[in-house]
């Protein structure tokens, strides 16, 4: 018998919480179009509501970027019955707390709260959704901020530094050319038409999936998103995103020049979206390459050749065909030349020979472990809930992810490894110092 099917019989046992089924998940549709997904789970007195926006950079263009980011900050800014601070003041006096962030793909804002206040948090995000204060003065001011913030993380951060030059140099048409952030003369010419259309089209209630778990009846929260959200009008779908990139016909390369202790190395290669059937085969590649001390590169240049202090990948859900990036940091007096080369030998040795049974079993064992320990609590399970259903066309996939994970095979990491790996769809980004050279 597999050591993944005893784990799997085993972590349901060890999670009693946890054994949510599809079933579980309330949903309905407001008349305006907005989402709601909903999990009843009383194991505590709180809960928590997610509202994924489907707007992030991608749907900017030369000229706005930047703006997606920017409304993040603004959507805290005030609006009609809640004015400038009132929205983190009155749910703090709630009990309540909330974040936010803004990627390639999408906006999303996070509100945690005892389940005695949730009529609170709809009566602030009705107020916020429905009439939003753009202010010229506000957005001015907020403008500063953005523009402090662009500033800081490209001086502060070699990674941030490094890769917007990756992800530009890789992405020549696509809109995941720009940063999230934005370009700085685009976010100093932002006119108040641009902000008022941006914000009506991509922050109506149909551009919006809402996700709440904890400690509430799904009836309660049907009948306050009728009371708070319904009334707020539906908007036109937003325009798609139509630009593909062109097929990547060779190696590009970059140098950015920063001072730094030792070079940072970029290597990044395109890869599919989340909706692709090589999606959960790259995952488990990109554990059995950095998740861990015993992966393989942290295990051989890291703790064998000591030829960087450290190293990871990434490959991140999307919309679009995207990029499987690797990073790393050389060792004192490793040049980034060996470090590169020692990388591609890692990468030819999966190309070539594959992985082993155990290294497989192993990522399996991990992602099954991770999958229970998120759906434990009701911040995972909102934060799971909405990915799936934004990224992957339904929830309901979320509840398949064991079993896709499961059937991912020693080829298919081969296959995908020599499908994506290869030199001429890579973009390589090196930052280093002058004196480097």
């Amino acid at each position: 018998m597999k050591k993944l099917f005893l784990i799997a019989l085993l972590l349901p046992a060890l999670f009693g919480r946890s054994q949510m089924k599809a079933d579980d998940v309330k949903t309905f549709v407001l008349k305006n179009g907005m989402k709601f997904l909903v999990v009843e789970d009383n194991s505590i007195p709180n809960a928590n509501m997610y509202l994924f926006y489907k707007v992030g950079s991608r749907n900017e263009y030369q000229g706005i970027t930047g703006l997606s980011h920017f409304f993040e900050h603004m959507m805290f800014n005030g609006a009609k019955k809640y004015g400038p601070k009132l929205f983190d003041q009155t749910m703090e006096f709630n009990g309540g707390a909330n974040n936010a962030y803004t990627t390639e793909n999408v906006t999303v804002y996070t509100n945690w709260f005892p389940s005695s206040a949730m009529e609170v948090i709809f009566d602030l995000e009705g107020d916020r959704i429905a009439s939003l204060s753009i202010d010229p003065k506000m957005v001015e001011s907020e403008r500063g901020v953005v523009l402090s913030e662009r500033s800081t993380s490209l001086e502060n951060s070699p990674w941030n530094l490094l890769g917007q030059q990756v992800q530009a140099t890789a992405f020549q048409e696509h809109p995941y050319h720009w940063p999230v952030i934005g370009y700085e003369d685009d976010m100093k010419n932002w006119k108040q038409s641009d902000l008022e259309r941006y914000f009506k089209t991509y922050y109506a209630p149909n551009n919006c999936v809402v996700v709440v778990s904890g400690n509430v009846k799904a009836d309660d929260v049907k009948k306050l998103a009728e009371k708070y959200i319904e009334p707020i009008a539906a908007q036109s779908p937003p325009p798609p995103v139509h630009t593909m990139e062109p097929p990547q016909t060779g190696e590009r390369r970059i140098l950015v020049q920063k001072d730094v202790a030792t070079p940072y190395l970029m290597i990044a290669y395109k890869a599919p979206e989340a909706k692709h059937a090589d999606y959960y085969p790259l995952v488990i590649l990109s554990d059995i390459l950095s998740s861990g001390k015993s992966s393989r590169l942290y295990a051989s240049l890291v703790d064998k050749k000591q030829l960087a202090t450290s190293v990871f990948t990434g490959y991140d859900q999307s919309f679009d065909p995207t990029l499987f990036q690797f990073y790393a940091v050389a060792s004192k007096g490793i040049s980034e030349n060996d470090l590169e080369k020692a990388i591609y030998e890692e990468i030819e040795k999966i190309k070539k020979d594959g992985i082993s049974e155990n290294e497989l079993q192993k990522i399996k064992n991990q992602k099954l472990m991770e999958f229970y320990g998120q759906v434990e609590t009701i911040n995972g399970k909102s934060n799971n809930i909405g990915t799936y259903e934004v990224f992957f066309g339904d929830y309901k996939k979320m509840f398949d992810a064991p079993a896709e994970f499961n059937k991912v095979t020693i080829d298919d990491v081969k296959r995908v490894a020599n499908k994506y790996f290869s030199k001429s769809a890579r973009t390589v980004g090196v930052l280093k110092s002058n004196t480097n050279e």
